[in-house]
């Protein structure tokens, strides 16, 4: 299935007329193949997307159209529908962001009308993120703990089990991430008594992206989930629970980010409701 990773967002440079301009660039998964183009302000819809699109690979198009920046979905969307391919909105473009950001560091040589000022705030992978909102209060369970599962078992683990609700993409699988078997992989285990389904229903709606511990008065554990969205997980004061946080901020660092979600009815370890394996994109 042909995949291509797209972006189109307003950039630091004019055009010769003075004008704003919105550059679409897109590429493969694997950053081989890249294409871009600009056009000004007035210009920047879905028709002059879809036309563009349509001759970014002389008339070769993907199946699959991924997009990680809100403020551009819109209009892909309607693009991409012209066109007959599917949108999948998705933080994970590895290729894409790189090669955003080499491109923005050669801006200031290959446009000469680039605004130095501009230039210097712009960041190619800005996305405006809303403060985090609490899960809503019908949804929360019983207890969550901090957990890890060995990094060659958790394939095993999780397709072995009846699991209602699992998303476990290949390409986070951790041998697909270069990770040895025996390294730790943290997650967070929810123990959902009556409302783990509801939980896990949820969640699946929300598209759980990664699970990130910010330490405060007090700590907090928060959920990003879809392109942009922001949730409450869990907040506590004790040290013991701070120590775990503490340990699975750690060893984050030795998994490239990878971690799990993990939601059942109790701990007895008999059923589970669901299952996700998260990267930090």
């Amino acid at each position: 299935m042909a995949i291509w990773q797209a972006d189109f967002y307003r950039r630091p440079f004019t055009n010769e007329l003075g004008q704003p301009l919105w550059e679409l660039v897109v590429c493969d998964p694997t950053g081989e193949w890249t294409f871009a183009a600009t056009c000004p302000q007035h210009q920047a819809n879905s028709a002059w997307l879809s036309a563009t699109l349509l001759n970014a690979k002389s008339g070769q198009l993907p199946q699959v159209l991924q997009v990680f920046r809100p403020q551009c979905l819109s209009l892909l969307m309607a693009a991409a529908k012209n066109l007959g391919i599917t949108v999948e909105a998705t933080r994970h473009t590895p290729a894409l962001k790189q090669w955003l950001q080499q491109q923005a560091a050669a801006y200031a040589q290959t446009h000469s009308r680039a605004d130095a000022a501009a230039m210097v705030a712009y960041d190619p992978l800005a996305v405006d993120r809303p403060p985090p909102v609490p899960m809503p209060d019908r949804l929360w369970g019983d207890s969550w703990r901090f957990g890890s599962i060995m990094a060659g078992d958790i394939v095993a683990w999780a397709a072995d089990r009846p699991l209602p609700v699992r998303e476990m993409p290949e390409f986070l699988w951790p041998v697909n991430l270069g990770l040895a078997s025996t390294v730790a992989i943290p997650g967070v285990a929810i123990s959902g008594g009556r409302q783990s389904m509801k939980l896990a229903r949820w969640l699946q709606e929300v598209r759980p992206v990664s699970l990130n511990y910010i330490p405060g008065a007090p700590d907090g554990l928060i959920l990003e989930a879809g392109l942009a969205d922001r949730w409450i997980l869990a907040t506590f004061d004790d040290e013991e629970m701070a120590s775990a946080a503490r340990t699975y901020q750690q060893r984050l660092q030795l998994t490239k980010g990878l971690h799990f979600l993990l939601v059942q009815p109790d701990d007895s370890g008999i059923t589970y409701t669901g299952f996700w394996l998260l990267q930090h994109p």
